[in-house]
């Protein structure tokens, strides 16, 4: 729970901060700052407990982000469609009841309420507020404290695009359309980028320098090399910019 004197001081900010700028900006020492409701952030889920009230295909879809992200995901649910059910079956998701009850919350780390009842979502939401808990309602917001972007994932790449909740139909239509712009050739760059980076601050920790070689990297034509598969290219370019011990088959690059 947040304590009073914290609120406090969190009205008073706000208050100041209206006060001070138009309703839509901050300007403070000649820059100007959007007011935004929510804070953009990359949560770490991995082993942490994980609860999704509902088991249809919505729900679903949180499972398996979830999933994919290393949670020890639970699901409440009367029923569940076939996949979800699956992942039960397999011991890779818990069914922990076929109805909600606040007690099911016990150790949970993030919450998503994603039933077709706004009513028991409202409930969900109320009872993880109380104990501090991050809570998603699916398709209203405004009841949780956190919302779920719209992702483009190319391997280690993850782009993600919100609207705040304002225009989920907007969110997917830059998804489909940042799908067109990054192709599968950035899951391969980043995997030799995230070799090289390893190794060359390994052998190197001349900070200055490392920076100017990943610099060089990412300027260069390597990317285009990557997705046209030309690895002799590849090569030429690390030979250039790292030196004659960098190759994708001295970075044990599985290509």
């Amino acid at each position: 729970m947040i304590s009073s004197s914290w609120t406090r001081r969190f009205e008073r900010g706000r208050r100041y901060i209206y006060q001070q700028s138009s309703p839509h900006s901050i300007i403070t020492n000649n820059s100007e700052f959007l007011l935004v409701r929510y804070y953009p952030i990359f949560l770490d889920v991995e082993s942490r407990a994980c609860l999704v009230v509902g088991g249809g295909e919505v729900g679903a879809r949180k499972v398996k982000t979830l999933l994919e992200c290393g949670g020890m995901v639970g699901v409440v649910s009367p029923e569940v469609v076939p996949w979800l059910e699956e992942k039960i079956q397999q011991g890779v998701v818990e069914l922990k009841g076929s109805h909600y009850e606040e007690s099911q919350l016990d150790g949970c780390f993030l919450v998503i309420a994603a039933t077709d009842d706004m009513a028991l979502n409202c409930r969900i939401a109320r009872d993880a507020d109380k104990r501090g808990l991050l809570c998603n309602v699916v398709d209203y917001p405004q009841e949780g404290n956190f919302i779920l972007p719209s992702l483009v994932q190319r391997g280690a790449l993850t782009v993600a695009i919100s609207t705040s909740g304002k225009s989920p139909a907007l969110a997917r239509q830059l998804r489909q359309d940042l799908e067109q712009r990054f192709g599968m050739e950035y899951s391969d760059f980043l995997e030799l980028m995230g070799a090289i980076r390893e190794r060359l601050l390994r052998d190197s920790k001349d900070s200055r320098a490392n920076k100017e070689r990943f610099n060089q990297l990412v300027h260069s034509p390597l990317l285009e090399l990557v997705r046209r598969r030309d690895y002799e290219g590849v090569d030429r370019i690390l030979g250039t910019v790292l030196g004659p011990d960098y190759s994708l088959k001295k970075l044990e690059i599985p290509w």
